[in-house]
């Protein structure tokens, strides 16, 4: 039996899913990152192969995606969360064309076509009034724990605006919305709408293209489910089994079953994990820029290098 396990190396969580040769999901594991991605990595392991109920020697193959994907030393391959979230919403749901993927400290609008290639993206990273991170701290403020933010803005009956774009500004307005009396509930929901708002521009900027997919961990929250699909006017499709926040992770052990699967087909061995890889540095592989990618780019295979039939355009992406 083959087991795949993808990790994804967030700024907020570090997330693991181990899949086998079915394509059915063995096991998860969530912790947090902290400032050592490798240490997160081999932390969530741990938890992984334990819930799983096997051995670390048991594991076929091992993929890594997220911003520290490549500070993990047992790794076979590395590859990028784009690619992650197009191929784990493609196998998901087939007829999807726009992801939104809203994390703790980007936003990630991903268009891909039929089979689940990514064809344009735009990422929002320059403030934090855009991300998840300022729903968190907007929470913190109101003395709310990251798991109260959606179910205490669902009690909202009157939501004020939260208009700023800067997340400066943007925390003044929640401080003096609270100096004037307005109830915790009213402030969280406009936080929400906001950052809703922001989202949907973004993928506006891809290209809207029905269907549509929700991914990361604001899969867990009604109430910014319901704030996306009011500002985007249709329905969202969203990871099953509670995989949203593990998107990324499922992605990449998908791609890694993939890769392993390729490699025993013709008739190679499994390498061992680390290798000339655990050497790589992602000082030399920068990710933070947006770039509209033509539909002339195909991929020769998921897990390798895009193939080039014309030039990137690069976009710069606008300060927040």
């Amino acid at each position: 039996m083959i087991l795949s396990v993808g990790i994804d190396i967030g700024s907020t969580y570090t997330k693991a899913v181990m899949m086998d040769d079915t394509k059915q999901v063995c096991a998860t594991a969530i912790c947090r990152s902290g400032y050592k991605p490798a240490s997160a990595a081999a932390a969530v392991f741990e938890d992984l192969v334990a819930n799983a109920g096997v051995t670390k020697e048991e594991v076929t193959y091992i993929a890594t995606t997220g911003y520290g994907r490549y500070m993990v030393p047992f790794r076979h391959t590395q590859i990028t969360e784009l690619t992650c979230h197009a191929l784990a919403i493609a196998y998901h749901f087939p007829s999807v064309r726009t992801i939104l993927d809203i994390g703790g400290q980007d936003i990630k609008a991903i268009r891909i076509d039929e089979h689940g290639r990514v064809r344009a993206f735009r990422l929002n990273d320059k403030c934090a009034a855009g991300t998840g991170a300022f729903l968190e701290k907007t929470a913190r403020y109101l003395g709310l724990t990251t798991d109260d933010i959606g179910p205490y803005a669902l009690r909202s009956t009157k939501p004020v605006e939260v208009s700023s774009v800067c997340a400066v500004f943007a925390e003044s307005e929640v401080i003096n919305h609270l100096s004037t009396g307005i109830p915790p509930e009213d402030i969280m929901q406009g936080a929400i709408t906001a950052l809703a708002g922001r989202a949907v521009q973004l993928m506006k900027r891809v290209g809207l293209e029905a269907d549509y997919a929700l991914a990361g961990g604001m899969t867990q929250n009604q109430a910014m489910i319901e704030a996306i699909v009011a500002k985007l006017g249709s329905p969202l499709n969203l990871p099953p089994h509670g995989l949203g926040q593990l998107n990324g992770a499922f992605g990449a052990a998908l791609l890694g079953m993939r890769r392993a699967e390729k490699l025993l087909a013709e008739g190679q061995s499994i390498p061992a994990p680390g290798g000339e890889h655990a050497h790589e540095s992602s000082a030399n592989s920068p990710r933070r820029w947006s770039m509209y990618m033509p539909a002339s780019i195909i991929y020769e295979d998921s897990t390798k290098s895009l193939v080039k039939g014309t030039p990137l355009k690069v976009i710069p992406s606008r300060q927040g």
